[in-house]
């Protein structure tokens, strides 16, 4: 059910729709109306330098009983430039912001009605003044021959423009666009400096040249015998507010032969009344009703125009709002005053004048109020817009708007700087509140001192000062004072409160352990230390070597670098940097030696007294060597001086061995110790034979008589041992067993199993290498 009725419901509303239109349509074309006039303004002049603002304004008069569509064109140099279609009396606004050159030219508006249209006369506009080019250029210098980017640009300008380019003032190139900028490519061939611009004209359209006048035609133009009467009831000259005003528009002259003739009562654009042969309009007279009536006659296209000014006096003049004082604080008193200055006293008096006051619309007095009005304690949100209205004898007036902003006391200030502070170099410091109607005074005091002082206009602008300080506590010396109010007394800042940073002085590397105390294998520590404001960055550097050997950032005003197991090649001279906001210091160098181990040092000693050691042993060994060469050549031999006869010894010594030779039986077993005094030599010095006859030299022979031993067994021989003897006969003993023998001596020992076996171990003593021999029994 639903879908079939949806057609015929779409139909219904098209033939309503396209009804109204009709409707419409035929109103207005059934509406009269007549055009006044048409005219085109310039505005502010029609002679204007680059950059105003200009307004284009079409104002088109038309008479008329209702609403009329208005299609306005506007044309320059006959050319279209604007159309638009408004269906009110307001005029049309065309605008041409920030105006060039090429707005030059003949400005027309054309105004089209229903079945009617008028054109306004032609206005010229002329706008003066070029924006200065700008040239540009991708490089500088450039070799002879090369091609070089060159670019003119004319900032802001429009339209049809030929750029021209110099060299050396003579002119170069040329070239013609539609943009307000041209890039070319040029080359230069003449080696040397060349000076290069360029300029531009706008291209505008020509003056024409005049032709001679034509020949001469008489015509004559006859005219209608029918004129237009306008009259107004009171008459006189004096009609006064409130008063019944009639105004009527009729023909005069022959009818006859008057077909479509209509008259149009209208008072500016407004179309009062209108008809076949006679208009009417009856109101009660305003003082804005005041100006230039007119009765208009329109027979096809020849239109006449009757006028009648009308001055209407007006019962009271327009009220005026005032405001004491005229710039009002938070929480003072201003007085509001509204009044007519003027009034006609043959109809009303003073008092007759009624007045009420307005804020944004709303009522604030009764209308019997007497035209002041006193507002005390103004705040802020008591700002607005106000107004007043005047009545007497049903006659209303309102006074033009007063907008009132209460200004707002300026707060507290604060004081900060901008950027960082350093001591010693100059710094800005800004002071600003963050409440405070314009302008505010601002003054920069140090301590008991005013510095400067500056007034801030707008709201983009600042109160900012320049300052420097010797020392990092002068900040706090600095205060700010604030001012918009003269009435009320200044409210000062806190002190200045910054960070202030010193710059960095007294560098100094410091090494531990000490310089003297630096060896292999330790750690050392390299310290940099300086004077100022961290953060510091500290830089240890090595003498050439242009990388830092390690960096580190303190908030200290020293650092270290630790190097780990010191070695020779750490040895060197070393300084450091220091870095912070302010600025860079170096130390003075320190040169590092570093020392050898002491284990090192011992090793090398110990190496040392065993070289000495084993060079000692050398020649020791080789003297041992070379005497025992000397005492091997001589021959020692050992007998008996009187041996028994169940007893027989003997003892042969030579180079290598002894033997023994055992005889088969001994026959006492006893050992006798003989005491024996060694014969003075004759050949010995006094000294010798002094000590003889001082001292007897007596020297022990031990004889060991063997046990009988078993004859098979053979004599072993065991090691050897180089001895010393000396070999004397006993006392008893005869001259022929005397032995002289020097030498070095080796023996067999025997084995300790045959206690037979008889040794004798002799002691020598040498003295100047002569051995005296030592008797044995």
């Amino acid at each position: 059910m639903w879908e079939p009725q949806q057609p015929s419901v779409r139909m219904v509303t098209r033939l309503l729709l396209l009804t109204s239109v009709l409707l419409s349509t035929c109103q207005a074309a059934e509406s009269p109306a007549l055009f006044t006039s048409v005219t085109l303004t310039l505005e502010p002049s029609n002679a204007v330098s680059q950059g105003t603002n200009v307004t284009v304004r079409c104002q088109a008069l038309v008479s008329s009983s209702g609403f009329l569509n208005r299609k306005y064109t506007i044309y320059k140099d006959n050319t279209v430039v604007y159309t638009e279609s408004i269906t009110t009396a307001e005029d049309l606004i065309y605008s041409l912001r920030m105006a060039r050159v090429a707005n030059t030219g003949k400005y027309k508006c054309k105004v089209n009605i229903p079945g009617k249209e008028l054109s306004s006369s032609s206005e010229k506009l002329t706008v003066t003044g070029l924006q200065t080019p700008v040239l540009s250029v991708d490089k500088r210098v450039f070799s002879e021959g090369e091609e070089v980017t060159v670019g003119c640009k004319a900032p802001g300008e429009s339209g049809a423009i030929v750029f021209y380019f110099y060299k050396d003032s003579k002119e170069l190139y040329e070239e013609r666009v539609d943009a307000n900028h041209v890039e070319t490519r040029l080359r230069f061939n003449n080696a040397g400096d060349h000076r290069l611009h360029c300029d531009y004209r706008v291209i505008l359209l020509t003056d024409s040249v005049p032709s001679n006048a034509s020949n001469n035609v008489v015509v004559t133009v006859k005219e209608l015998f029918i004129t237009p009467v306008i009259s107004v009831r009171p008459h006189g000259s004096m009609i006064i507010e409130g008063d019944d005003l009639d105004i009527s528009c009729s023909v005069s002259g022959n009818l006859q032969n008057s077909s479509g003739l209509k008259v149009f009562l209208s008072k500016g654009p407004t179309l009062l009344s209108s008809g076949q042969s006679k208009a009417n309009h009856s109101m009660r007279a305003l003082a804005e009703h005041s100006g230039e009536f007119q009765c208009s006659l329109e027979v096809g296209n020849v239109v006449k125009r009757a006028t009648e000014n009308v001055r209407i006096t007006e019962l009271f003049s327009q009220p005026v709002l005032t405001m004491y004082p005229t710039e009002v604080f938070e929480r003072e008193k201003i007085t509001l005053t509204c009044k007519s200055t003027n009034y006609s006293s043959d109809r009303i008096s003073a008092s007759d004048v009624k007045y009420s006051i307005y804020k944004d619309n709303y009522t604030l007095t009764p209308g019997s109020f007497n035209g002041i009005y006193v507002v005390t304690g103004v705040v802020p949100n008591s700002s607005g817009i106000y107004s007043c209205k005047a009545d007497a004898r049903m006659i209303s007036k309102y006074s033009a708007k007063l907008p009132v902003q209460a200004k707002v006391l300026v707060s507290k200030p604060e004081i900060t700087a901008i950027g960082r502070v350093i001591v010693g170099k100059p710094f800005q410091v800004r002071c600003h509140s963050d409440r405070g109607s314009l302008p505010i005074e601002y003054t920069l005091w140090k301590k008991y001192s005013e510095v400067n002082s500056t007034t801030v206009q707008q709201p983009h602008h600042q109160a900012i000062f320049p300052v420097t300080v010797q020392h990092y506590s002068d900040t706090q010396d600095y205060k700010c004072e604030a001012r918009n109010n003269p009435k009320i007394d200044t409210v000062v800042s806190n002190k200045l409160n910054t960070t202030v940073i010193v710059p960095l002085s007294n560098p100094g590397l410091r090494v531990v352990p000490d310089l003297l105390e630096v060896t292999e294998g330790n750690e050392m520590y390299l310290i940099c230390g300086v004077e100022g404001s961290p953060p510091v960055t500290f830089k240890w550097y090595r003498r050439g070597s242009v990388q830092p050997l390690f960096i580190a950032t303190s908030t200290q005003s020293s650092a270290s670098h630790q190097i780990k197991e010191v070695g020779n090649e750490h040895s060197g001279t070393y300084y450091c940097e220091a870095i912070n906001y302010a600025n860079m210091v170096r130390s003075q160098p320190v040169t590092v030696d570093v020392k050898m181990a002491m284990w090192k040092k011992g090793l090398i000693v110990a190496c040392c007294l065993l070289v000495v050691a084993l060079l000692a042993l050398a020649c020791v060994l080789r003297y041992n060597s070379k005497r025992g060469k000397r005492e091997n050549a001589a021959e020692l031999s050992v007998k008996p001086s009187s041996p028994k006869s169940d007893d027989s010894l003997t003892v042969s010594l030579t180079h290598s061995t002894m033997e023994v030779y055992n005889p088969p039986e001994v026959g006492v077993d006893a050992a006798v110790s003989v005491w024996s005094e060694r014969p003075v030599d004759p050949g010995s010095d006094g000294e010798s034979s002094a000590a003889s006859n001082n001292e007897p030299d007596v020297e022990y022979t031990e004889v060991v008589h063997r046990q009988p031993v078993d004859p098979a067994r053979a004599p072993l021989r065991k090691g050897t041992e180089t001895v010393y003897s000396e070999v004397q006969n006993s006392p008893t003993g005869a001259p022929g067993d005397h032995y002289d023998y020097q030498g070095s001596v080796e023996y067999a020992d025997l084995n300790g199993d045959q206690p037979e076996v008889n040794q004798a171990l002799l002691e020598v003593n040498h003295q100047d290498h002569h051995d005296l021999p030592v008797p044995v029994e």
